[in-house]
């Protein structure tokens, strides 16, 4: 148990980091693969030939893409994905969670866990989304 004591608050704050990107990345539900595209590729700074060269094709077919003209292969999409460091569910829409790469490395090792650690950091983990909850109702 002394072990899981030092994993706590690693956990912790990566339940507080989920609460924050599950708020600020809402807004991109219901847009399209290549207006999702559009917007990560932005907010990464690249230009339509830097992604080209990322995912090995051109800007122009980046544009294409984006403009949703023709859509990319399921190898070229995971490229994208990756080059974009989002999940591929999230890029084609079919999650709103973008999970950046530390907090998934950490959902990761909390399904290594063994059962009984794994409970107690649920146990953890569901006092603070009742805590967060509780204190957003009264904000």
């Amino acid at each position: 148990m002394q072990d899981l004591s030092i994993l706590i608050p690693i956990f912790i704050s990566a339940i507080f980091a989920l609460f924050l990107l599950l708020r600020s990345f809402k807004r991109y539900m219901g847009m399209t693969l290549g207006q999702q595209m559009t917007a990560l590729r932005k907010k990464k700074g690249l230009s339509q030939a830097d992604m080209g060269k990322a995912v090995g094709t051109s800007g122009d077919i980046i544009g294409r893409y984006e403009r949703d003209e023709v859509k990319p292969s399921i190898e070229v999409a995971v490229k994208i994905a990756d080059t974009l460091e989002v999940s591929l569910d999230y890029l084609v829409g079919k999650t709103s969670l973008e999970m950046d790469k530390n907090t998934l490395k950490r959902i990761e090792e909390v399904s290594k866990l063994p059962a009984d650690a794994k409970t107690q950091v649920f146990l953890v983990i569901d006092a603070l989304i009742r805590d967060y909850k509780a204190k957003q109702a009264y904000s």
